[in-house]
């Protein structure tokens, strides 16, 4: 099976500097949902146009791309892909706008096609306004699509539709794409008159019409991804997982969620996420592209590219960045940030800290006001911190720098030595003492003061 998705359009109506193609339902450009559909039933080729390398930056190395340039049409697009096309394959083709259909529609599209042996088969459904939609017309036994502007009073009173869906048979298309005609007011070469060529057309009757609904401006984009999110929080709560509010979640396609987990309100998940079962997310939270294991909590927080493991706890306020990893029973408290820093089991971070490229051991202490001083302007260093090690509040630890197993740092050191295991740091001025000096320099302002 060849999957062929065109994509080429710019979207003028978005009113964007970007192909519409990249704009995203939750969190997700719209090209990698429909890549993604057509990843599960075969190789992947996408037909690009204006701003064609915006749009291949967002696909995946292995599928392949076919410029079009100008864009003449549906039936234009497929001609720039003759190369992706075989005799042999059947040949799906998807629109990079129509994010939101379902592998099972798909699949019984391609069932009909096949126990069919059609030249090509059509996915369609029943519009209850069908202006502007091409008519199914069934005439003499056999199945042509009439578009709008060319229906006649009769057709106009079909409301069957066609979706612009299609599987065609790649040795019926490649025979026939070159036959095409742009013989018409707009000039361009239209998919649908190759269903007027075919002697063996079959259609599929689509029962739930939005799956097959495009995006042209960002009211429908907006709308769309109302649908997305309605389904994903459908499919979730009957899955299992506690979603306290719906109205104020969003969770994105890529997102795997364990039994018996609770989700908050106003929490964003989004890109590949997996969470384990009993964990308690939010409220106040935005996750993304991170791995959580069972019983995590994270409460009020921003986590990007983590990995958290079992019986975790963060927040609230906290943020995780890109490469960290919390093992397991750590606690990341209320205004910690972590940065490519690993966290060892049963560790402590829980007020005011930032620690950045940096290895903590287990059973480590990080006080209030503690922070790794990794970035010297042009290169950023380690730390490391051995396990069961106390760091007092108010240290700065100056990479490149070591703290040995046991050691202790004395609250408000600045370490720029490693410390050996079990030994004390102390890193700070020697504190002075000077009698009455605050009570005599009150007695000099106030004396100044009369003067005046």
């Amino acid at each position: 099976m060849k999957v062929l998705i065109l994509a080429a359009g710019l979207g003028k109506r978005m009113k964007s500097k970007y192909p519409k193609v990249v704009h995203k339902i939750l969190g997700k450009p719209m090209i990698n949902w429909v890549v993604d559909l057509g990843r599960k039933f075969g190789e992947v080729g996408v037909v690009v146009g204006r701003k064609a390398e915006v749009v291949k930056s967002y696909l995946p190395v292995d599928v392949k791309t076919y410029l079009q340039e100008p864009q003449l049409g549906t039936g234009h697009a497929v001609m720039c892909a003759k190369e992706f096309i075989s005799p042999s394959d059947d040949v799906l083709i998807l629109y990079g706008d129509v994010p939101l259909l379902k592998e099972e529609t798909i699949q019984r599209l391609l069932e009909t096609h096949t126990n069919a042996r059609a030249d090509v088969t059509v996915l369609t459904f029943i519009a209850d306004d069908p202006t502007g939609y091409g008519r199914i017309v069934r005439e003499n036994g056999k199945i042509r699509i009439v578009e709008h502007k060319d229906a006649n009073e009769e057709q106009l009173r079909i409301k069957e539709v066609n979706s612009g869906i299609y599987v065609f048979s790649g040795k019926f298309l490649l025979d026939n794409i070159d036959k095409l005609s742009n013989n018409n007011a707009q000039g361009e070469y239209y998919l649908t008159d190759l269903i007027g060529m075919a002697n063996n057309v079959e259609t599929v009757l689509l029962n739930d019409p939005v799956q097959v609904f495009g995006v042209n401006d960002r009211v429908q984009l907006s709308q769309l991804e109302a649908v997305a999110r309605d389904r994903i929080l459908k499919e979730l709560m009957l899955s299992g997982v506690t979603i306290v509010d719906p109205a104020s979640t969003f969770i994105g396609p890529d997102v795997k969620i364990g039994i018996d987990t609770v989700i908050h309100p106003f929490t964003i998940l989004e890109g590949e996420i997996t969470i384990g079962e009993d964990c308690e997310i939010g409220p106040y939270t935005r996750i993304k592209n991170s791995i959580l294991g069972n019983n995590v909590k994270v409460v009020r927080s921003e986590v990007e590219g983590a990995v958290i493991e079992d019986n975790v706890s963060v927040g609230p306020f906290s943020r995780l960045r890109e490469g960290t990893i919390l093992r397991e029973n750590v606690k990341i408290g209320n205004f910690v940030e972590t940065k490519k820093s690993t966290i060892g089991k049963n560790s402590k971070a829980q007020h005011l800290t930032y620690l950045g490229d940096a290895t903590v051991g287990e059973d480590v202490n990080i006080g209030a006001g503690t922070i790794t001083c990794n970035y010297d302007g042009y290169k950023k260093y380690q730390t490391f911190i051995g396990d069961n090690a106390f760091i007092g509040s108010n240290s700065s630890l100056v990479a490149p720098v070591k703290i040995g197993k046991g050691a202790i740092v004395g609250a408000g050191s600045v370490i720029t030595e490693d410390v050996p295991d079990d030994a004390l740091a102390l890193g700070r001025a020697r504190q002075v003492i000077k009698e009455d000096w605050a009570k005599l320099k009150r007695e000099a302002m106030k004396n100044a003061n009369h003067k005046e």
